[in-house]
C-alpha cells in the first residue's frame, strides 16, 4: 500500500508526570520516549508528521543532536487543543483521491493519528492497522473492558454491562481526504479523539483489535512499568 502517513501528536507538558520536562522527552531505556514511538513508524515505512508545541521545537532539536536522531520528519506547531493540533498536521498530508473513492483502492492516501506517549506500537501492528483501514474504510483499535463499569447520573449511579463498551487506543487510521473534510467542522468538546470527529461527519467507524501492550504513558508509574517491560522484552 502506498501513501501512508502518520500524525504523531506530542503535546504533553509533564504535569501528571510530576516533571517540568514534557513526558515525550523523558528517557525510556536510555533515549527519549518519543523516539521509540517514531522508530516504530519509520520501520513500518510510514511518512511522519510530528506535531509539537512551538516552544518545544528547540528542545526537540537539541535531543535529536544529542541522540543522533537524524531521520527527516515534518515538524508542525501544535494548536490550542488536540483537535487543532491534528488539524495543523493534516494540512501537511497529501491527498491522492476524493472522498468518494472506494475504500478498497490501494492508491488511496491514508493517514493515521497516534499518541506520542504510546511507544509500544509495533511495525507489524502498524502495517496490520493500515491494511484493515484499506479493507474496511477506517481502523480504530479497541480493547474489551476487564473491570466493572458504572454509569454516573444525577440520581446516583448504576451498573452497566461492560460487554457493550470498549477502550479505545491509537493509531486511528482514515482516508486522508475524508478526515480532512471531517476536520473542517467547528471544534466541539465531544471531539476526544479522531474517531469522534470522523463519526460526526457522518462516517462509520471500524473497530479493530487493539493491543494490550499499547499502553499510554501518563504517570511516573506508567514510565516505570514501560522500563520494566522493555527489560523483559515485552
Amino acid at each position: 500500500m502506498k501513501n501512508k502517513y502518520v500524525i504523531i501528536v506530542a503535546g504533553g507538558h509533564g504535569s501528571r508526570m510530576q516533571s517540568s520536562l514534557p513526558k515525550q522527552f523523558m528517557l525510556l531505556a536510555g533515549k527519549p520516549l518519543l523516539m521509540h514511538t517514531l522508530n516504530a513508524f519509520l520501520l513500518a515505512g510510514v511518512e511522519i508528521i510530528l506535531v509539537l508545541p512551538k516552544d518545544h521545537f528547540s528542545t526537540w532539536s537539541d535531543l535529536c543532536q544529542q541522540y543522533n536522531f537524524q531521520t527527516p520528519i515534518q515538524l508542525v506547531a501544535g494548536g490550542e487543543t488536540r483537535y487543532h493540533s491534528v488539524k495543523n498536521g493534516l494540512a501537511m498530508v497529501k491527498e491522492t483521491a476524493s472522498t468518494d473513492t472506494p475504500a478498497t483502492n490501494h492508491q488511496y492516501s491514508y493517514v493515521a493519528v497516534h499518541d506520542a506517549a504510546r511507544p509500544f506500537i509495533s511495525p507489524s501492528g502498524i502495517q496490520s492497522a493500515f491494511d484493515q483501514a484499506v479493507q474496511y474504510g477506517s481502523f480504530v483499535p479497541a480493547l474489551p473492558l476487564t473491570e466493572s463499569l458504572r454509569h454516573i447520573t444525577d440520581a446516583g449511579n448504576q451498573a452497566v454491562d461492560r460487554a457493550n463498551y470498549r477502550s479505545i487506543q491509537t493509531p486511528q487510521i482514515f482516508p486522508t481526504a475524508a478526515l480532512k473534510t471531517a476536520y473542517n467542522k467547528p471544534y466541539q468538546p465531544s471531539f476526544t479523539d479522531d474517531a469522534s470527529v470522523y463519526e460526526a461527519a457522518g462516517h462509520s467507524i471500524h473497530l479493530g483489535q487493539g493491543w494490550q501492550e499499547n499502553i499510554k504513558i501518563t504517570t511516573p508509574k506508567d514510565l516505570a512499568w514501560a522500563e520494566y517491560c522493555l527489560k523483559q522484552d515485552y
